[in-house]
C-alpha cells in the first residue's frame, strides 16, 4: 500500500524529512516490465493553462475547514520537492507546479482532518520508530539535526508531521485496501488483450571471463592483458572449469557467479561482445574478444528463441501492476470524496 500512496500522494514524501524514493530495478524478463510500461495511460489532452500564482505569496495560501495552509508550509514542501528534483522549478512551469503543490497540501490537510473526525489513532511508539528510521539514514546525530534545520523543522514539528503522515496512511489504507481485488480472470484478460507486450526477442545466456584493459592503457599493458586472456583461454580449452576460472581470473562483477551474465538480447551488450555471443551455440567458447572494457572469453550456456512469454511466467507481475493500478485509482477517488466533504478556500 505504501508504494501506491507515495505515487498518488507525493506529499507524504515531502512532509518532514526528505526520504529516498523507492527504486525499481528492471528484470531480465523484459516482457513483464514492458507490459507494465506499455499499460501506462497515454499523454493527456492539453490541460487548461493554470491560474497565475502571485510573485509574492501571502502568509496564508488556502484554508481547509478554516485551518490555514501557510506560506511556510508551502515553501517547506517546495524546498523538499526541489531537493528531490535536484534543482529549482523551471520558470515556465512555475504556475503549474505551484498549483499542484498547493492542491496536494489541501488534499493532505483534508485527509488529516478526516482521520481526526474518524478518530484514527497512532501510538507513540509507532511515531518514534518512524523517526528513528529517518534518523538512521544520516551518518550521525549532527547530520540529522542539520537536515532538520535546513528544512526549517524542529524535532517536535517532525514528530507532529510524522504522526499526521501515519494517520493519513492508516486512513487511506483502511478505506482502499478492502476495495482492491485483482482476480485471475483480470490478469488473463490483460494478457489476452495485450499480446504485443509479451513478445521477447531471441536471447542467449552467457558467462564470460574479463581481463580488463586500463583506460588509456599503453601498448605494453594491452599486450600483457591479451597475453593473460590467451593463457586463461588455453586453460579453458585444456578442460579447465570455466566458472572456477572466472572466479579466479575475471575482473568483472560477475566473477563471484562464475562469470554468469544471465539472459540478454541484442542491443544490451557492446557490439563486439554481442556479435561473438550470438554466434555461439550452447557449450561453445569464443576466442579472445576485444571490447572497450578489455579482453573477454565468452561461453554460451543457453539459447532462447524469440517467443511470446507464457502467461504463467508473467502473471505475478501483471497481478502486481493491476493491484497498484487499482490502488491508485481508488485512492484518488477516495481523496476526491474527502475533499468534497470539507470546506476548501483557495486564496491565491
Amino acid at each position: 500500500m505504501k508504494k501506491s500512496l507515495s505515487a498518488v500522494l507525493p506529499l507524504l514524501l515531502v512532509v518532514g524529512c526528505q526520504r529516498a524514493p523507492a527504486q525499481t530495478n528492471a528484470s531480465s524478463a523484459a516482457p513483464a516490465g514492458a507490459a507494465v510500461q506499455a499499460a501506462e495511460p497515454g499523454q493527456p489532452a492539453q490541460a487548461a493553462k493554470p491560474k497565475p500564482v502571485p510573485a509574492e505569496l501571502p502568509e496564508v495560501l488556502a484554508r481547509v475547514d478554516g485551518e490555514p495552509i501557510s506560506r511556510a508550509d508551502f515553501e517547506r514542501a517546495l524546498k523538499n520537492i526541489e531537493g528531490r528534483a535536484g534543482g529549482p522549478v523551471p520558470a515556465e512551469r512555475r504556475d503549474e507546479i505551484f498549483r499542484e503543490i498547493l492542491d496536494q497540501l489541501v488534499a493532505y490537510r483534508a485527509l488529516v482532518q478526516e482521520s481526526r473526525a474518524r478518530k484514527v489513532t497512532v501510538a507513540d511508539p509507532e511515531v518514534e520508530a518512524r523517526i528513528d528510521a529517518i534518523r538512521k539514514q544520516f551518518p550521525d546525530e549532527g547530520a540529522f539535526n542539520k537536515a532538520l534545520a535546513d528544512r526549517g523543522l524542529s524535532l517536535d514539528r517532525l514528530r507532529a508531521d510524522t504522526r499526521e503522515e501515519l494517520l493519513v496512511a492508516r486512513l487511506v489504507e483502511a478505506e482502499v485496501t478492502p476495495q482492491v481485488d485483482v482476480k485471475e480472470a483480470d490478469i488473463k484478460d490483460f494478457y489476452d488483450k495485450n499480446p504485443e507486450r509479451f513478445q521477447q526477442p531471441e536471447q542467449v545466456r552467457a558467462s564470460h571471463i574479463l581481463i580488463r584493459l586500463p583506460e588509456g592503457g599503453s601498448a605494453e599493458q594491452k599486450k600483457a592483458a591479451r597475453a593473460k586472456a590467451e593463457d586463461v583461454l588455453a586453460q579453458v580449452k585444456a578442460g579447465g572449469d570455466f566458472a572456477a576460472l572466472a572466479r579466479q581470473h575475471s575482473q568483472d562483477g560477475s566473477a563471484p557467479q562464475g562469470g554468469d551474465l544471465n539472459f540478454f538480447q541484442r542491443g544490451q551488450m557492446v557490439p563486439a561482445f554481442e556479435e561473438a555471443a550470438f554466434a555461439l551455440q550452447p557449450g561453445q567458447v569464443s576466442g579472445v574478444v576485444e571490447s572497450l572494457f578489455g579482453f573477454h572469453i565468452i561461453k554460451v550456456t543457453e539459447r532462447r528463441p524469440a517467443r511470446t512469454v507464457p502467461l504463467a511466467e508473467v502473471a505475478p507481475r501483471i497481478g502486481q501492476f493491476l493491484t497498484m493500478q487499482q490502488q491508485q485509482q481508488k485512492t484518488e477517488a477516495f481523496i476526491n470524496a474527502v475533499k468534497a466533504r470539507h470546506k476548501i478556500e483557495i486564496l491565491i
